[in-house]
């Protein structure tokens, strides 16, 4: 019986009979172990709830960020061949397709994309035909995943620090950055709950999302010859959805350029003016109305 408890001792309680480390200092060993799995589960656990976006450098960012003409039309493409098999864009007019400072296809691509790509319902036909250049992207409820059309300003890639919103003044409200982070953050991971299949993302809050991986790299082929791995490619589909929710950006940025010059300058005459007006004052003693 002696021989089976001792072979049941622990291996901290057997150097410690045989007096060769204190029992205690095992003890504070192992718990320090544990603490230090506890705390690298902690922090795994914290990383997964926030989900971490990657700070991309998009050519539209800032006061004076334009969009890359090329970039939107492969995004184009991405959303075409891919995207659009799940997801709609049912608040984007096929027309805006043609607009300057956006995706900038000629007016006969327009017609061309819109006619081989969708189809959509006449009421006064009572039946489908291809989608014209007055229409818009058709919607996509076949599997219940959301529209994309103002996904990019839905949501914020960035925030904090501890929830002020501080970040977003500095790297804007990430919305292009958060998708391009979704698309590059699969693991490759998965788990099955109440019959769900759940794919481990390292960008989406909670650690694990529904959506299977969408992008593997090379989905695509582009005629330009650009990169099609699939860090461009989600970069590049990013920036597409981001000009599908704000195609006038650039209206906007050049319109918010033109009012600080008028009120620099409009600040700059009144300064003067009023300097004018009270220098008799300051001098003489005398009202601007004497």
């Amino acid at each position: 019986m002696k021989m089976i408890q001792a072979k049941t001792l622990s291996a901290a309680a057997l150097a410690a009979l045989l007096g060769l480390t204190p029992l205690a200092g095992w003890a504070q060993e192992d718990h320090g172990e544990e603490d230090s799995h506890a705390a690298e589960e902690e922090h795994a656990d914290a990383s997964h709830a926030e989900g971490h976006t990657t700070d991309y450098a998009f050519s539209f960012e800032g006061p004076f960020g334009a969009y890359d003409q090329f970039q939107l039309q492969r995004g184009l493409q991405i959303y075409t061949e891919v995207c659009s098999a799940c997801h709609g864009l049912q608040y984007v007019p096929l027309r805006t397709l043609h607009d300057e400072g956006g995706v900038g296809l000629p007016e006969d691509q327009v017609r061309a994309y819109a006619a081989q790509n969708f189809e959509v319902y006449d009421a006064e036909l009572d039946d489908y035909r291809p989608a014209t250049p007055t229409d818009h992207f058709p919607a996509n409820t076949s599997v219940g995943a959301p529209d994309l059309s103002l996904m990019a300003k839905g949501r914020a890639g960035f925030h904090g620090p501890y929830g002020t919103g501080i970040s977003q003044f500095v790297n804007g409200m990430g919305g292009a950055e958060y998708i391009a982070s979704i698309l590059t953050g699969y693991t490759g991971e998965e788990k099955v709950e109440a019959g769900v299949t759940l794919y481990e993302n390292t960008a989406f809050p909670g650690g694990w999302i529904g959506m299977a991986p969408p992008l593997y790299g090379e989905d695509v082929d582009f005629e330009d010859g650009a990169p099609n791995d699939i860090a461009a490619e989600a970069q590049d589909v990013a920036a597409f959805l981001m000009w599908a929710a704000e195609p006038k950006m650039m209206a906007r940025k050049q319109a918010g350029f033109t009012a600080v010059i008028f009120l620099i300058l409009l600040t700059s005459l009144l300064y003067l003016t009023n300097k004018r007006l009270w220098k008799p004052v300051k001098k003489g003693g005398t009202t601007p109305a004497e």
